[in-house]
């Protein structure tokens, strides 16, 4: 049985969350000791809803023990959308809820840079009651993050990913910290993500008192091809990079186990 509702934030302890983008990360993520995944496709886009294939194999190969989380995004870019994106959005949490998810991650601006309650509030009741909801790094593109976490209160979300407003969250921790007192013991767990890794998310937890943590943790793995014919890329701008067609970026089992190591340690201390 698949956790159902779950956003992979545990009763006690330090959570970790592993953005991943296919079977191989998501069961490194498991094998590594972490309590959730978010499941996209294209990460280079900062992450859009995958398909209902990989949905269905990474909840049947981890959902038993991992929260698996689905990225309800239609698209790369802004958080407006228009009314055939927004019906896309909801049959895609659909096609999450059918598969067995955890949980969905989902967020939506107005032009005014501010939280799109009205449709936010839509895509949490399509959800609900089998799934947990999180607010994505959208809330990072606002005028007011801080703000944005008192807007979504009546929501009742599960958790709000942010890095603070910032490029990254280190750089961000005064505001995740203020965040995390604007949510309160009752409101949603306040996740930082975005250019963390084993060397900082311990400064990054003790700066904000975060229970849960969002990482990549990915390094990069040579394909199986032989025949490696150069040149050719089929997307990305990979001419000036290592980067090419035979290889990927996978999620790092031994930095996955050394980050879980971290945060256990900052559980410990805490108690």
């Amino acid at each position: 049985m698949a956790l159902r509702g779950s956003a992979g934030v545990p009763a006690s302890g330090m959570g970790l969350e592993i953005c991943i983008d296919c079977v191989e990360s998501a069961l490194a993520a498991r094998d590594g000791g972490a309590t959730s995944v978010e499941l996209c496709a294209n990460l280079v886009d900062g992450g859009t809803t995958p398909s209902a294939g990989m949905i269905a194999k990474v909840v049947s190969s981890v959902g038993e023990t991992v929260a698996v989380q689905v990225i309800i995004r239609p698209r790369g870019g802004d958080f407006l959308f228009s009314p055939d994106e927004v019906e896309v959005m909801l049959l895609d949490i659909d096609t999450a809820k059918a598969a067995g998810a955890a949980g969905v991650v989902i967020g939506a601006l107005t032009a005014e840079g501010g939280v799109d309650v009205a449709l936010t509030t839509r895509l949490a009741e399509r959800a609900r009651p089998e799934l947990a909801v999180t607010f994505h790094r959208a809330v990072d593109l606002t005028v007011d993050p801080v703000g944005a976490v008192a807007a979504l209160q009546p929501l009742r979300l599960e958790r709000i990913l942010t890095s603070g407003g910032a490029a990254t969250a280190p750089e961000g921790v005064g505001t995740i910290a203020q965040m995390v007192a604007a949510a309160g013991e009752e409101g949603p767990t306040i996740v930082p993500g975005g250019g963390l890794s084993v060397e900082n998310i311990g400064s990054v937890v003790a700066a904000t008192g975060v229970r849960m943590v969002h990482a990549s943790l990915r390094s990069t793995r040579d394909g199986g091809m032989a025949y490696r014919k150069e040149g050719v890329f089929m997307g990305g701008d990979k001419v000036n990079t290592a980067e090419t067609e035979f290889t990927s970026r996978t999620a790092d089992l031994g930095l996955i186990r050394q980050a879980k190591a971290i945060l256990d340690d900052a559980a410990d201390s805490r108690i």
